[in-house]
């Protein structure tokens, strides 16, 4: 059963018709006639836009994984043995009970701080810098990012609660298995945060068949999520129990008995955790489209270290190979005395671990944003071919010009690099589109670039590098780029985003 409704809107001498269909599970509908760009472009020319929210969501998902969702419940394992091996007339043991409060009072501080600034940077950076992709991800997930909101709140409440309450909790029996159980319940709200954040990142690189069904349940179980989701728990928990151990060595006395206990029953976390992440890897792998399998060596190492691919998967392996041989003599081996700065080993390679596992996310769904529906530079698919056939200035809202000219051909040129480029690209900063051009024909210093051949590779850009996306504009719009690369080329003069040159009104 469906209802059906339309509401007609004039605006500026124009009609818009909106219509939007009511059906179970599926969400609104809004079909636009008219199409325009709704957002002025903010850029960052010395560093890219994309490196603005790489930083702050890899060191955002450091935190969170080896901080929050792997760290809280081997705290909480720790409290607990604290709790069961408590002499006759004791509440705890205090050897156990004040390690794990001091391992809590890192994740505690670090969380809240930094942890809870870069999630809302995450979404600051991602707003500005591609809030199409943002609005399209919030319209399909909007009862998916409620909940998560709201589990997130609960999670707020709890470490709160947890944290602060510790001392008070050890007066009585009671009061601590209510306090651990504050720690368990702790522990599940921030797995589920994560749960429910990586369907939004599995759909961001495999939407499955949302693209034909368009329903909020086909996006949420998209075709990575449980491969993610299955990877991210135990890598989670090796990260955790890495830094963990690192930091015991630091909190305990050494040669104590508390040392020598807790760091096996962390080194044992730590073994178990090994092995479901290998096979997690795994499945993951295997799912993962095959096209995306091609970008591969250029995700983990950029363009510039292609050749360094294999060294960078044995990094990979090493890093997993140095938590089984810690871990393993910490576990087994308890008498080797192991210099403390070695700990740091683990911890470095599970954060290297998991900095290229972000980076390898981020870039091997390209060319899209969302697979199959929306591209990096924001444009949506089933739009190119209006695009290629009107141009793409004449739908951009925030551009001073709508067609090129003669006359306006560099201004048109340097709207279009906005429109179609500048979300990965820069004009003379980090991944410059000048010095890409520059190397692939190998040109000296001085050379001028040639328009005759960017105009060909342009033309077909997606040929020649399929992790990018195909040129949206028309011939006019491309030989106005052009026009722009060579002067940014002679010129070496930055682009400005809107946050430098101000807002810049349509006047059609």
């Amino acid at each position: 059963m469906k209802s059906h409704a339309q509401i007609i809107l004039k605006f500026n001498k124009k009609q818009y018709v909106l219509g939007y269909s009511f059906k179970r599970v599926a969400p609104i509908r809004i079909a636009i006639k008219n199409i325009k760009m709704d957002f002025p472009i903010f850029h960052l020319d010395f560093m890219g836009d994309r490196l603005l929210i790489a930083i702050i969501a890899v060191i955002h998902v450091l935190i969170n994984h080896g901080l929050a969702v792997g760290f809280i419940p081997l705290v909480t394992l720790l409290e607990y043995f604290g709790f069961r091996k408590a002499k006759q007339n004791e509440v705890v043991d205090l050897a156990w009970d004040n390690l794990a409060r001091r391992l809590m009072t890192i994740a505690f501080i670090i969380t809240t701080t930094l942890g809870a600034m870069t999630g809302v940077g995450i979404w600051l950076s991602a707003s500005l810098v591609n809030p199409a992709s943002i609005g399209s991800l919030i319209r399909v997930f909007y009862g998916a990012w409620f909940v998560e909101w709201m589990v997130f709140v609960t999670e707020v409440v709890l470490i709160m609660i947890y944290y602060l309450s510790w001392k008070k909790s050890n007066i009585s029996v009671e009061a601590k298995s209510k306090h651990i159980m504050f720690g368990v319940k702790l522990s599940i709200a921030s797995w589920v945060t994560m749960a429910i954040i990586v369907s939004i990142l599995g759909f961001m690189m495999d939407t499955g068949s949302w693209v034909e069904n368009k329903t909020f349940v086909s996006g949420f179980t998209n075709p990575i999520y449980l491969p993610q989701l299955m990877f991210r728990t135990p890598l989670a928990a090796l990260m955790a129990g890495s830094l963990a151990l690192f930091l015991t060595m630091f909190l305990t006395p050494n040669g104590s008995d508390i040392r020598r206990k807790a760091s096996r029953v962390i080194a044992l976390w730590m073994l178990l955790a090994t092995p479901f992440c290998a096979i997690a890897a795994f499945l993951y792998h295997h799912k993962i489209p095959t096209l995306m399998i091609g970008n591969l060596p250029v995700a983990i190492g950029t363009m510039d270290f292609q050749s360094w691919y294999d060294l960078l998967v044995y990094f990979i392996f090493g890093a997993l190979f140095s938590v089984l041989v810690v871990a393993g003599l910490t576990f087994f081996k308890p008498k080797i005395k192991i210099p403390k700065l070695l700990y740091i080993i683990p911890v470095l390679g599970m954060l290297g671990f998991a900095g290229i596992f972000e980076r390898i996310r981020e870039f091997i769904r390209k060319p899209y944003v969302i697979g199959n529906y929306m591209y990096s530079n924001t444009l949506r698919k089933d739009e190119y071919p209006l695009f290629k056939r009107d141009g793409l200035l004449k739908y951009a809202t925030y551009s001073p010009v709508h067609e090129v000219t003669e006359e306006n051909q560099l201004v048109a040129g340097e709207q279009i690099f906005l429109l179609a480029c500048s979300r990965c690209h820069t004009t003379n900063g980090i991944n410059s589109v000048t010095e890409k051009f520059e190397t692939m024909y190998s040109l000296k210093e001085g050379e001028k670039l040639k328009p005759e051949m960017m105009k060909s590779y342009i033309s077909h850009i997606e040929n020649a590098r399929y992790f990018m996306p195909p040129f949206p504009g028309n011939e006019k719009e491309l030989d106005a780029l052009i026009v722009y690369i060579k002067s940014i080329q002679e010129n070496r003069v930055p682009v400005e985003g809107v946050q430098e040159k101000g807002l810049q009104l349509s006047k059609n």
